[in-house]
C-alpha cells in the first residue's frame, strides 16, 4: 500500500487551527499532506515552531505526515500536490487572518480567500474530492444584532472585507456543490484561542503586554462582549466533520430557504461555546492567570469590528452531536501556562 493512500489535505497547516489539527489527525491515525506559505502576517518563526512540533510527534510515533511550502494562490504548483497525493478530504484553513488588518491590505485577502479558495475548491471539482471543509467566521454576520446568531439568518450587511471573503467562499462553496456535486462543509469559528495561537489576537497581545509592563489598547472602551471557542473544541468539530461530509438537505424550502443547509450538498455551522465573555471579564482573568494587573489603554470602537457575537450551535449539535464546551477559566489557564513556557524559550 503507498505510503500517502487516501490522504487529509489541510492548507493553512503552520496557522494556529491547522497545526493543532493536524496534530490530533495524525495521532487517531490519519495520513496527513500539509501545506502552507509561511508568509509574513505575523512572526514566521511562531508558523515554523508549529510545523516542527508536527513533524516531532509524527517522527516520534511514527505517523504518516509531509509537509509542503505551496501557497494556496499558486494553482500550478497547488494542482501538482492534488496529483501527487490524490486526497479524499481537504481541508482549506488558509487564509488571510484578521479584521483589522483588512484595513491595512485588502488586496492580500482578495487574493488569498478568494483567489486563493477558488484554486483549491476548483481542484478539489477536478480530483473529485469526497468531503471539502473550509473555514468561514462569525465575522459575516457583520451588522446582525440578533443574538444569538443563527446559520439561518441572512449575512447581507459585512462590516469588513475579511468578512466579504467569508460569506464570498460560502457562496463559492454552494455553487460548487449544486453544480458538481462536491459536498462543502462551511464552519464559522467564533474567536478561536488556546496554545499555539496567533500573535495578533487579543490573548497573546494581552498577555506579552501584561508580562512586560506594557499597556493594553481596549477598544470601545471595553464594552465588548466575545464568544471564545477554545482550540481543542474547534478540532473535535473539525475530526467529527473529516467523516460527515454534507449532504442534501431533504426537507428543503425554495419557497423559505434555509441559508444553512441546500438542495446541494451543503452545509454551514457555527462553531462557538455559546458563553459569550464580557472583554473586562476576560482582562480580569487573564491578570489573575498571569499574575499581574493589567495596564489598560482605553480607546473607541474600530472600523471593521462588532460589538458583540455569540453563537447558536443546536445545528451544530445535531449533526455531530457535539459542541464547544470548555469554559473560559480553564481554557484561559491552560493558554497562559503554556504562554509563559513558549515566551521564556523565544
Amino acid at each position: 500500500m503507498n505510503k500517502f493512500d487516501d490522504p487529509i489535505l489541510i492548507t493553512g497547516t503552520a496557522g494556529f487551527i491547522g497545526h493543532a489539527l493536524a496534530k490530533e489527525l495524525l495521532i487517531r491515525g490519519e495520513t496527513i499532506i500539509g501545506i502552507d506559505n509561511l508568509n509574513d502576517y505575523y512572526d514566521v518563526n511562531l508558523k515554523i515552531s508549529r510545523i516542527e512540533e508536527i513533524k516531532k510527534i509524527a517522527n516520534t510515533m511514527n505517523l504518516k505526515w509531509k509537509f509542503h511550502k505551496v501557497s494556496i494562490e499558486d494553482s500550478l504548483k497547488l494542482k501538482k500536490i492534488f496529483e501527487i497525493y490524490q486526497p479524499k478530504i481537504v481541508i482549506n484553513l488558509a487564509a488571510q487572518a484578521g479584521v483589522r488588518y483588512s484595513l491595512k491590505n485588502p488586496k492580500s485577502y482578495i487574493e488569498s480567500n478568494l483567489t486563493g479558495f477558488f484554486n483549491v475548491i476548483e481542484n478539489c471539482r477536478l480530483f473529485k474530492i469526497k468531503n471539502f471543509i473550509y473555514a468561514s467566521s462569525s465575522s459575516v454576520y457583520g451588522g446582525n444584532r440578533n443574538l444569538p446568531y443563527s446559520e439561518k439568518n441572512e449575512v447581507n450587511h459585512p462590516v469588513s472585507l475579511y468578512a466579504v471573503t467569508k460569506k464570498s467562499n460560502e457562496l463559492i462553496a454552494h455553487s460548487y456543490s449544486h453544480l458538481y456535486g462536491l459536498p462543502a462543509t462551511g464552519l464559522r469559528f467564533f474567536t478561536v484561542y488556546g496554545p499555539w495561537g496567533r500573535p495578533d489576537m487579543a490573548p497573546m497581545i494581552f498577555s506579552n503586554a501584561i508580562l512586560n509592563d506594557l499597556p493594553i489598547e481596549v477598544y470601545n472602551y471595553g464594552k465588548m462582549i466575545r464568544d471564545f471557542t477554545y482550540i481543542d473544541d474547534v478540532v473535535e468539530v473539525l475530526c467529527r466533520c473529516c467523516h460527515k461530509p454534507a449532504t442534501i438537505d431533504e426537507k428543503f424550502d425554495p419557497k423559505i430557504p434555509n441559508p444553512s443547509s441546500s438542495f446541494a450538498p451543503y452545509r454551514l455551522f457555527n462553531v462557538g461555546c455559546s458563553k459569550p465573555v464580557n472583554l473586562m471579564r476576560f482582562i480580569k482573568l487573564l491578570e489573575k492567570n498571569v499574575g499581574k494587573k493589567a495596564r489598560i489603554k482605553f480607546k473607541p470602537l474600530q472600523d471593521g469590528d462588532v460589538i458583540e457575537t455569540s453563537a447558536n450551535t443546536d445545528l451544530l449539535n445535531d449533526w455531530i452531536d457535539y459542541v464547544p464546551n470548555t469554559e473560559i477559566e480553564l481554557g484561559l489557564k491552560y493558554f497562559v501556562e503554556w504562554y509563559k513556557k513558549f515566551s521564556s524559550q523565544n
